[in-house]
């Protein structure tokens, strides 16, 4: 008799302790929800500057479907540069914006119009919901869109209940009655069309228990399903299953819940689905493998048709609704949305911009909303220029040992936000992202720090300032002697210090950074964002400076803003799952440098694209793009590189091999061929240029640095800082004047 209470004390005490298990877990956070990272919106206005191609491609990106008469939101038709939209509801950080049917013309990559598609009224601006670009995957790698039972439709309820289990509404839990009916139908059927477990046992065991088939996991089981029962209501147990169960696989990540496999087999949301889609996902709970509609397109057309049937024979639809829901296809999507991500490089950066801020364990949880600066459209051109550039470029480089490697940064200089990333020549590649982590030699892309410097004291130099560019060797403390050469092997002589900084001579940079001093442009480094310490050798002046291009893209959007220090950013806005802003990352603006000898270096700078060591570029882009660009090539022509802003954009592009082997390219032939494909495709708004000031422009005669007469040959206008421009005029004039003189005299 002992023995008997001892037990039944173990019983009740075994049973109390599931009891404390199933509470604690299904009344606290029951699933682990990645944190859905967002592009930035597309905004359309009368005006912007896109093509019909890159707007189509952006309506693909958010899975807008291509139908003849769009009718539901998320559709979409094409007639050449004419378009039919009917926009989703989306909730943004900073207001919601509801769904509009709507007309867009587009002409000469312009949007012509835009008119409410019922009423014809214009509409000044409408903004798409935002392509989601990736997840932050919790450590389990499931995957769900949690759905209320109120957003479920009422066919699918009524599938899952007559298919799964008859009498959930009447049961406790488990129930004898549904073994023996299922038994039977399943005789019937001649296969298995019911399983004898409630709905309540299956969730149970999907989302308590392990998959084991053991006698003491079907106690469990049962005992845990009658404790649920005690505790929750019906409708509460079937939401959480509708949200739990599995319902399919996409590389790692497992698809959970229908609100998720409704988007991964037909794109669109739960709510949308019609008869023929809800009967496919339903059929899918017996097996999600086994009859998944990709893979066995009969075995999974039979059984929704058996659910169609069931749905028939019920009464919940008529027999014409079953008819012409079995005439439908499977209607699944050619190819699933696959939850990882096609940005592989930016998402790494947001990944690591996140973790300045958050836990990791919420945002691998809690369902984030993050949303980002990634445009699809600057992404999708930099993919394309980059990835055809490079392979032009490798084809007689690339060996079995390594291959010509690249990556990229588009930046807008307004915001400082990052439009777009590569890490490498596969743009796809989740692997070693170069764009952030790949710090090489930059090579004369540091000489502009050098100019800057100099630059900065205008009672010594400016841009007129003729420096010496001939042979040069200098006794190191090491006692080594470094001797630098220009890339011709040739010496220039006496040149205008923007000439030298437009066509990279080394010998006179080399000079004149030993003049203003190592220590001082190591400053200039600092004020412009390099964060990482730069050693004080003679030979840093001319590149041997080891960056990524997501540091040169810090270094030079400073240059971009006239001296103001933007810190770059992927991220402006996160939510929580409900909606609720957690983090604004308000434009953080820093002046680091005064803005009248930027602007002498960026002048400079727009020399060396027109005339100088960047001229290609205007091979490719018009002429009346007002483009500052410095090339950059390390020893050997082992990195090539080239950094540019046009506009309202910069971007930064780097090519060279993994393991340092020579490229052959330098940064005119390599880098600036992918820059200008790229800045070719994307918009670039013209921006207004702000002069300082207390710049004032002088014209020079290039010669002897001085002041320019009417008639000297080779006059050119500079800015100079107001009182810093030479007073004396060249002597090119007083031969002119003289002979005036003389003239007059004879006469």
């Amino acid at each position: 008799m002992l023995s008997g209470i001892l037990m039944s004390a173990a019983f009740v005490a075994y049973v109390m302790y599931l009891d404390y298990s199933i509470r604690s877990q299904f009344e606290g956070k029951r699933w682990s929800i990645p944190a859905r990272v967002y592009a930035r919106p597309l905004e359309l206005y009368p005006g912007k500057q896109i093509s019909a191609d890159q707007f189509e491609n952006e309506l693909l990106i958010l899975a807008y479907r291509k139908i003849k008469l769009p009718k539901r939101a998320g559709h979409y038709w094409r007639d050449g540069g004419r378009f039919y939209v009917v926009t989703r509801d989306f909730i943004f950080w900073d207001s919601p914006e509801v769904s509009v049917p709507m007309r867009v013309s587009i002409r000469d990559n312009h949007v012509i119009s835009m008119n409410h598609a019922k009423n014809g009224d214009s509409l000044p601006l409408v903004r798409l919901d935002p392509a989601t670009i990736g997840r932050i995957w919790p450590s389990h790698s499931e995957d769900r869109v949690l759905v209320q039972l109120d957003e479920i439709p009422q066919t699918l309820k009524k599938a899952l209940v007559l298919v799964e289990d008859r009498n959930f509404f009447s049961h406790k839990g488990i129930s004898v009655r549904s073994i023996f009916r299922a038994f039977l139908a399943n005789l019937r059927a001649g296969g298995t069309v019911q399983g004898g477990s409630t709905l309540t046992q299956q969730l149970v065991k999907n989302f308590f228990l392990s998959n084991e088939r053991t006698l003491w996991r079907k106690f469990n089981e049962a005992i845990m399903a009658l404790l649920l029962e005690y505790h929750y209501e019906k409708e509460e147990i079937l939401e959480a299953y509708i949200n739990e169960i599995y319902l399919g696989q996409d590389g790692r990540r497992a698809i959970h819940g229908f609100g998720l496999a409704s988007r991964f087999y037909f794109d669109k949301s739960l709510k949308n689905l019609d008869t023929h889609e809800v009967a496919l996902l339903v059929a899918m709970v017996k097996g999600a493998s086994y009859y998944s509609p990709r893979r066995y397109v009969k075995r999974a057309m039979d059984r929704r048709n058996l659910v169609i049937q069931i749905l028939s024979e019920q009464g919940e639809i008529s027999e014409k609704e079953a008819l012409l829901a079995k005439a439908r296809g499977l209607g699944v999507t050619q190819r699933a949305k696959s939850g990882i991500t096609s940005y592989p490089a930016f998402m790494d950066l947001v990944r690591r911009q996140l973790k300045r801020d958050y836990r990791e364990q919420d945002l691998n949880s809690e369902g984030l909303q993050v949303f980002t600066t990634l445009d699809p459209i600057v992404q999708t051109e930099s993919e394309k220029a980059l990835v055809k550039r490079v392979n032009q470029l490798a084809k007689s480089r690339d060996t079995e040992e390594a291959i010509l490697q690249s990556a990229s940064v588009v930046v807008s200089i307004e915001s400082g936000e990052v439009l777009s990333m590569i890490g490498g020549r596969n743009p796809r590649f989740a692997g070693f992202n170069r764009a952030l982590d790949a710090v090489r030699p930059v090579g004369s892309l540091v000489k502009p720090a050098v100019y800057l410097t100099a630059l900065s004291r205008p009672d010594q130099y400016t841009l007129a300032t003729l420096i010496d560019d001939s042979p040069l060797t200098l006794q190191l403390e090491s006692g080594e002697e470094w001797t630098p050469e220009n890339f011709d092997k040739k010496s220039h002589g006496l040149v205008p210090l923007y000439q030298a900084l437009a066509n990279s001579y080394n010998v006179s940079t080399a000079r004149l950074g030993m003049d203003v001093g190592l220590p001082e442009i190591i400053k200039t480094f600092k004020r412009l964002g390099v964060e990482r310490q730069v050693k004080p050798y003679p030979s840093m002046l001319l590149g041997a400076v080891a960056l990524s291009p997501w540091e040169i893209a810090q270094v030079y959007h400073t240059l971009a803003t006239g001296g103001f220090r933007t810190p770059l950013r992927a991220i402006t806005a996160v939510l929580t799952a409900k909606g609720e802003p957690l983090q604004r990352y308000p434009l953080s603006i820093q002046q680091v440098l005064d803005t009248a000898p930027v602007y002498l270096v960026n002048y400079a700078m727009r020399i060396a694209a027109r005339h100088g060591t960047g001229r290609a570029v205007y091979n490719v882009l018009p002429n009346d793009l007002v483009i500052a660009s410095k090339t950059g090539t390390s020893n050997d022509l082992r990195d090539s590189w080239f950094a540019g802003f046009a506009g309202d954009k910069l971007g930064v592009v780097w090519l060279g091999m993994d393991n340092n082997e020579p490229t052959g390219l330098t940064g005119a032939s390599g880098a600036l061929r992918v820059w200008a494909d790229t800045f070719k495709n994307i918009d670039i708004a013209p921006s207004v240029e702000s002069i300082p000031q207390n710049i004032e422009m002088v014209d020079i005669d290039v010669k002897t640095g001085l002041r320019g007469g009417f008639r000297c040959k080779e006059n050119v206008e500079l800015p100079f800082i107001m009182g810093s421009a030479p007073v004396e005029v060249s002597s090119c004039s007083e031969r002119f004047g003289g002979t005036m003189k003389w003239l007059k005299e004879l006469f």
